[in-house]
């Protein structure tokens, strides 16, 4: 059951390259990438990006090299995409091949109730948002156990939350251009889009977008987590040492990015993680 699954995922290679830390990247025919697998999308083949949005100059950052596979010159043939290829010690570590890859389906987010997870969020409200942006500075913080994660994220939000794990330095997101959604990176990367006919509440816009950070609070022993959440440091303690946000822009309905006006802040659990927040521009 293992194998047949593996070989509905990894799908053929052009070419296939060794990371120097161990993965396997195989270089897939776009149209043939594990998202086309999806019932709405069988048979189609990549549209073209999405148009960025007015105000988004991606002049402004050094692009760099992200990928430690490619760091001595490997790149994926053009109409080709880089993909890591799963191995048969990834699937064995779900505990059945059905959940592998799969979310565990929890209650939405709408307050600061939210069972084992934990926020420390800026958020804004009261509009129609059609994007979001944001720079940030990435940490590695410290997770207690297999159960938990930490993950920094800029999220929209309508009668549901589509989320976006952020790993990098400037980041643009939910863009709606032409009934597509669109994801950029650092200096305007473009990693991927989404067709809105995918989704119900976010088709056209969100009413909140959230920008901070999340763990999950198993209660280990009994007792609150040690898993850290940003750098691990209090606001307080300043630049250097805690977590950012910043340059925070929302799309609106001109597909122009403007600064944020009401920016609010909100903690689960102040004393474990907590927030502060102004609207600063650099």
């Amino acid at each position: 059951m293992v194998k047949a699954h593996l070989m509905k995922i990894n799908k053929p290679a052009v070419k296939t390259i060794q990371s120097p830390d161990g993965d396997l990247i195989d270089c897939v025919v776009s149209h043939q990438q594990p998202a086309f697998d999806h019932p709405q999308l069988k048979g189609q083949k990549p549209l073209d990006p999405p148009e960025s949005p007015k105000g988004h100059n991606s002049n402004q950052m050094v692009s760099e090299n992200y990928q430690l596979w490619s760091i001595f010159g490997e790149s994926c043939p053009e109409g080709t995409i880089p993909i890591r290829r799963t191995s048969k010690k990834d699937v064995l570590r779900a505990s059945n091949v059905q959940k592998f890859g799969r979310k565990i389906q929890r209650p939405i987010r709408r307050d600061s109730s939210s069972n084992d997870h934990e926020h420390a969020v800026g958020y804004v409200s009261g509009d129609q948002y059609y994007g979001a942006k944001a720079s940030l500075n990435v940490w590695a913080p410290r997770v207690a156990n297999q159960y938990e994660f930490s993950l920094s994220h800029k999220c929209g939000l309508a009668q549901n939350c589509m989320g976006t794990i952020i790993q990098g330095s400037s980041l643009t997101g939910l863009t709606q251009s032409m009934g597509i959604g669109g994801l950029k990176f650092g200096s305007g990367v473009l990693i991927g889009y989404w067709p809105s006919f995918l989704f119900t509440h976010l088709r056209s816009h969100a009413t909140m977008v959230q920008y901070g950070g999340e763990v999950v609070n198993s209660n280990p022993s009994g007792l609150h987590t040690s898993t850290q959440m940003g750098s691990g440091h209090y606001a307080g303690e300043g630049f250097g040492k805690a977590s950012y946000f910043r340059n925070l822009q929302v799309v609106d309905w001109d597909n122009s990015l403007i600064p944020l006006s009401n920016l609010r802040v909100l903690a689960d659990h102040p004393n474990c993680y907590d927030i502060q927040g102004e609207i600063v521009m650099i």
